[in-house]
Parts: structure tokens; sequence; C-alpha cells
């Protein structure tokens, strides 16, 4: 326990109260030198928000002082609620007027205000900034002769920045540019600030997907030693001895079977029935931990981006492209490190034994699911006859992925049956298409395949007690639940209680297949369930139905599976003694932490960016009509759903044929005079009436 942590022990205790500087040297028994390091220490605690220093001098803890610490969620209205750090406490509404000058993003300490009983979320006045989460800001800066204003991206901050026509630095009107501020906001101004980035017009699609970046934050370089240790490692070599100390598999018909646009290829497969009772699979990782060692240089950068980013034309890679797209890649005819999992799988989808061990394989088909589609399902002649030594296998592979299906379906696993889109974009970046894209038998055999891969391991290694990093999903809340009960109700359907097995949930999935509500309920099926995190404490994952999971498949872009693989392999190697099992849990739950922050980001960033490259695609449609469904009705508009997946909306001051009234019970939108009405499924004609790039918006009028 080191100073400060004494510190905060000591007034944890159930009879500190607020004591002066002098009073605590006394109750500390503090002399000499260590008064210099005690108000450093205070000081510290202080800014970190710990603890408080009163007006009257005083040191304690806020939560002894009815004082909440959190993170503030603006509003484009200027009022924001606090989202406490202490989980058991309920979220605090801020007024505009008691925000003091904090922003959104900001960690601050409330004070609970006394609100009347009648009010859902209790009030809060803001009396001590801790952090400021913006200090820059991305916007749309606009000028006038002797000043201007950056207008925030995130509507969540509800200030535009004032900016003096010296600090110009050389923005022009209507361009995204990058202010610094100078100046936080209060009572009676902006925040002010200084141009420090032009990041490029507004009417260029590009400079709004860089927005983004910059605003969340990627990194979308790598530093230059980490490119250098790339480099180094890259061209090592297999020596003879590392050879030895795997099971050599380069003579087996390993294949590997991916988009055909992937260049890191981290999982091969391999399949055989053994019997009529039994079936053994074989997956193979790339062994990227034999390249990147702990705590180096790309072992760091690494755990920092936590997760490869795919953009709809480009990744932005976890590593750096010598070891994604090189040395650690699976590339056809080239022999390469491995870690292994065989498998002996039995006609129920049991998984009666099984290995984990270091390898090296020889990849002998590089496969795409489109070819490995045409071979299985419409029995594609010229593809048959080129890869006629691998055919049987690939039937041996349909077959096992079906029992494993079923398998999982038997025990109640949710399988969404969402269409999945793919942006096609030219050589600049631009999206020319927008295509449903459909999960065809090749890729449910590589999910299979990897879904039961994943499975085995984490059950290995919960079992060997052993500090890892497990793949939780948390059972639903009830109220939320309830809310979906309620929603499905609408359409005909119900679940028994708020409490709910998943198995229930497929089964409601099974029914509306292939009905118009199929898309709307996936959907709000998947709103009300939690999301699935990363964390070192074994716990089940409900939309699986599994016992024990893990990601160990995909080292290359997850930086998880890259330190299971290091558990692992130091366990094969016995390295780890009993202090070191206590730095590996450790260890552990940041790699948890920072993967499930950075799983986050990385979504949030591909949603964002898809979104704009899809406006970028509509934008010379305008006028054009399509048949769609509606796929959202709420008090603003319906929004439309196209056949390719495009959503827009009918915003209800375009519905002029009507004044329509939004009943929030049966979720729709309905006529007064005419008694039409707008609901989830209908299916409707629009036209594309407006499109903005740089909101991501689609605007539709009906026909």
């Amino acid at each position: 326990m080191n100073f400060k942590e004494k510190i905060l022990a000591f007034m944890k205790e159930e009879i500190y109260k607020p004591l002066t500087f002098k009073e605590l040297l006394q109750a500390l028994g503090i002399e000499g030198k260590m008064k210099k390091a005690l108000l450093v220490a205070l000081n510290e605690l202080e800014d970190e928000g710990k603890i408080i220093f009163t007006r009257s001098e005083r040191y304690g803890l806020p939560e002894k002082m009815n004082l909440v610490r959190g993170v503030l969620e603006g509003h484009q209205k200027g009022f924001a609620f606090l989202i406490p750090e202490d989980k058991s406490l309920q979220d605090f509404f801020i007024s505009p007027a008691d925000m003091n000058g904090a922003m959104h993003g900001d960690r601050v300490i409330v004070r609970p205000m006394k609100v009347s009983e009648d009010v859902k979320s209790p009030q809060g006045k803001v009396i001590r900034i801790i952090e400021r989460a913006n200090p820059y800001v991305i916007g749309t800066f606009q000028k006038s002769r002797h000043f201007g204003f950056v207008v925030p991206d995130d509507k969540r901050i509800a200030f535009d920045i004032f900016v003096p026509k010296e600090e110009f630095n050389g923005a022009k009107e209507n361009t995204k540019v990058t202010v610094k501020i100078t100046e936080w906001p209060d009572q009676r101004k902006n925040p002010e600030g200084t141009i420090v980035e032009v990041i490029g017009d507004i009417e260029d699609t590009k400079t709004h997907i860089d927005a983004v970046l910059l605003a969340k934050k990627v990194r979308q370089v790598f530093p230059e030693d980490v490119i250098r240790e790339a480099k180094r490692v890259s061209q090592e070599g297999i020596r003879e001895a590392e050879i030895k100390g795997r099971k050599d598999l380069r003579n087996i018909n390993i294949i590997t079977i991916d988009g055909s646009d992937a260049k890191d290829l981290d999982d091969a497969v391999y399949a055989e029935k053994l019997n009529d009772n039994e079936y053994l699979l074989g997956v193979h990782i790339a062994d990227v931990t034999h390249y990147v060692k702990e705590d180096g240089k790309l072992d760091k950068e690494a755990f920092r981006r936590g997760t490869s980013i795919y953009l709809t034309d480009r990744v932005i890679p976890m590593l750096p492209k010598e070891l994604s797209n090189g040395v650690c890649s699976l590339n056809p005819g080239e022999d390469k490190l491995t870690l292994s999992v065989e498998m002996v799988i039995n006609k129920d989808g049991r998984v009666v034994d099984y290995k984990i061990f270091e390898s090296i394989v020889n990849n002998r088909y590089r496969m795409t699911y489109d070819q490995v589609t045409e071979i299985l399902e419409n029995t594609n002649e010229e593809l048959t006859d080129k890869y006629k030594d691998i055919v049987p296998m690939l039937k041996t592979m349909e077959e096992l992925s079906m029992i494993l299906r079923k398998k999982r379906e038997l025990r109640g696993a949710i399988d969404f049956e969402f269409p999945e889109r793919k942006v096609i974009s030219d050589e600049t970046g631009k999206a020319i298409d927008v295509r449903k894209y459909e999960r065809k038998i090749s890729n449910k055999i590589i999910e299979e395949f990897m879904l039961v891969c994943n499975e085995t391991v984490a059950e290995h290694y919960y079992w060997l007690n052993m500090p890892f990093v497990y793949r939780v999903h948390e059972d639903p809340d009830e109220e939320k639940m309830y809310e979906f009960s309620k929603f499905i109700h609408n359409f005909g359907y119900s679940l028994k209680g708020n409490v709910v097995h998943p198995k229930e949930l497929q089964q409601l999935l099974n029914k509306i297949k292939d009905k118009r509500e199929e898309s709307i309920i996936n959907n709000m099926m998947l709103r009300s369930l939690k999301k699935a995190i990363y964390s070192p404490d074994a716990s089940t994952h409900f939309g699986l139905a599994a016992e024990y999971y893990c990601h160990f498949t995909s080292p290359i872009r997850r930086y998880p599976d890259l330190q299971i693989h290091r558990i692992i392999k130091g366990h094969i190697k016995g390295k780890y003694s009993e202090d070191g099992l206590q730095k590996l849990y450790e260890r552990t739950a940041l790699a948890a932490e920072q993967s499930s922050k950075m799983e986050r980001l990385a979504d949030e960033v591909e949603r964002d960016t898809e979104k704009i490259r899809i406006a970028e695609f509509m934008s010379d449609k305008i006028g054009q009509e399509y048949e769609g469904v509606v796929s959202g009705v709420t008090n603003f508009g319906v929004f439309v759903e196209l056949e390719n997946t495009v959503e827009g909306l009918v915003h209800i001051s375009n519905m002029v044929d009507d004044y329509y009234i939004y009943d929030d019970e049966k979720k729709e939108l309905f006529g007064q005079g005419s008694h039409k009405t707008y609901k989830i499924g209908d299916r409707v004609k629009v036209r594309v009436d407006n499109v903005s790039i740089p909101k991501a918006e689609i605007d539709f009028a009906l026909i």
C-alpha cells in the first residue's frame, strides 16, 4: 500500500471526519520531511477527485460529504446527466444553470439537490471539474469580419467555440477544423479557442472521415520505432530449433477460408471424418506472440490500439503490415508458426478429446468464402475440378459445421440472421455501391469452427484456474426484457416473464423468420441485450448460451487473443510461479478493460464512417424513387429501409397529407383525418429528398 492509498484508507475509516492539514499531521503521526510528502499526496488526491478540500480548509472524501463523482453525458440543449462512478447510484440530471462551465465528457464532482418526489431522475449541481475531456474540439468553422465560431461535430458539446480573428490561423469559411480551447465556458460566455488544424473542406467526404478518426483519437500511423521493430522481427526467419519444439503439420491439407480482399489471414482449418461417430477438427491460429514480445514496442502499441478497425475502403491495423499481412499472416505456400487446437468431436457435436499445442503449418489453399459456397451450394464444376484435392474435406467441414450448429441451437444459442451490409468503394475510397451481404455456408463453417475452438480453450483454462481473458455476456436487465416483451406484444408474440433464457429468444427468432417484422424485432432484441465485454473473471455468455467463452482465434487483429496466446504458451513452457500468476491476473484485468474500451471505440468509428460513405453513395440519387420497408416509427417521423439496407428518415413535417399522432404503445403513427397508419414492417414507396454527407443523414419523402 503506497502513501496515497494509506491516506485514503485512513479517511475511509468510519470514525474519520474532515480534518485540517495540521490535524492530519497529528492524526497520522507525520513529522519533519514527510510534511511536504503529505501535502504533495493530498494535492494529487484532490486533483484526481478522490478527496475534497473544503472552504473551511478541511480534507475529506466526496462520498462522505454527500457528493458524487462521475462523468457528464451532455445534450445539445445544454443540460447533461452525470453518470456516477459508483454504479449503485442513479444518473443525476444537471440543468444548464448548474453546469458551472462543465462540458460533455468532463469528469466532475456533483452536489445532489433536493427535488420533488415526482421527478424521475435526481438532480445535481457541478461543484468541481476534476478533468476536462475536450481540450481539442473538431467542428465546422464559420467566420464573420471580426471573429469566428467552431460548431462542434459532437452535438453533445452544447457550446459553439468562439475564435478571435487573430486565432483563425488560415482557416476559411466552411472548413472542418480542430480548435484548441484556451478559455473554458462560464455562465456568461462561450468557450474560446484557437484553430490548430484545418482538416479539409466540408464538401469533401474524406474530410468527414478524417474528422471522425481525429475526434475518436484513432492511432492511424505507427511510430518509427514500432515500424523498425516490426521490420526486424519479420526478417528473422524460422530457426530449425524452433521447428523442433513444435508439431510439424506441413504435410497436411490445411486451408484458409476468408473474404477475397482479406490480407490478415490468422486462422487455418483442417477436418476429417475419423469414423461413423467422430470427426477430427484442427484450428490453427497464427502464433503472433512469437514475434510480438511482452512489453516490447510492438506489444505496447498493440495494447494501445486494442483492435484493428475496418473502414469501408481500408483497414487501420492493430499491428504493422509487416506482421499483419506478412510474417504472421497464414499466406499460401509459406511455412508459418501457429498455435493449434485439435478436437475430436462426436456426432452430437460434443468435444470428447482435444489438444492445445505449438505447431508449424503450410497453408495449401487460400480459399475465399465465395469459392467454397460455389463448390458446396452450387456444385461449380470448374472450381470443383480445380480444388478436387480438398472438395471431400470441404464436404466434411460442411457436415461437421451443421452438427455443431444444431448442438448450439438445442442449448438455446441466439443466432441473429442479420443481412450484413457491404459498402463497395473505388480506388479513391469513394462509395460506389451498397449491397446486402448474406452469410453463406462457407461463412457458417468458419463461424462454427471458431466458436467451438474458443469454447474449448476457455473451458480448459477455467478448470486449470489460470488467469485468463474471458469473453462474457451478462444476462439482460429485467426492465429491458419487460419493455421488449411489451414491444413484441404488438406483433402478437410474448415472452414468459421478465427473466428469460436465451433459448426462448431463439424460439422467437424462429417464429419471425421471413416475416415482415423479422428485421425490427431482431434489432429491438439486440438493443435489449447487454453488450459482450472482456473480463479477467469467468462468467457465462448469454447470447451463445455458453458456460465458458473467450476470443482465441484472431491475434493479428484483437489484443485479447494475443494475451490469451501468451498465457497458453507460458503455461505450455511451465514458466509461471505463484508471484507470476498474480502479476498475470493484474495484466489480464488491464488487457480486458483496455480491449473492451477499444472495441467500443472501433465499433463507433466503423458505424460513423460507414454512415458517411452511405450518404456519399446516395448523394447523387436525389429525386430517385425506391420501394422500402418501415424500419422504425418515432414521434418525429418514420425510418424506411431500402432493399440494399440503406436507411433514411421521412420527417413528420414532410407528411403533409394528414396530421399524424404517435402512439407509443403500438409504435405507430396514426392519421387523424384519414385514419391511415404507418407501422414497422409496412411496405412504402419513397423518393430521395435530401442527403447531408456532413451529418450522414438521408431524407426520404413518401410517394
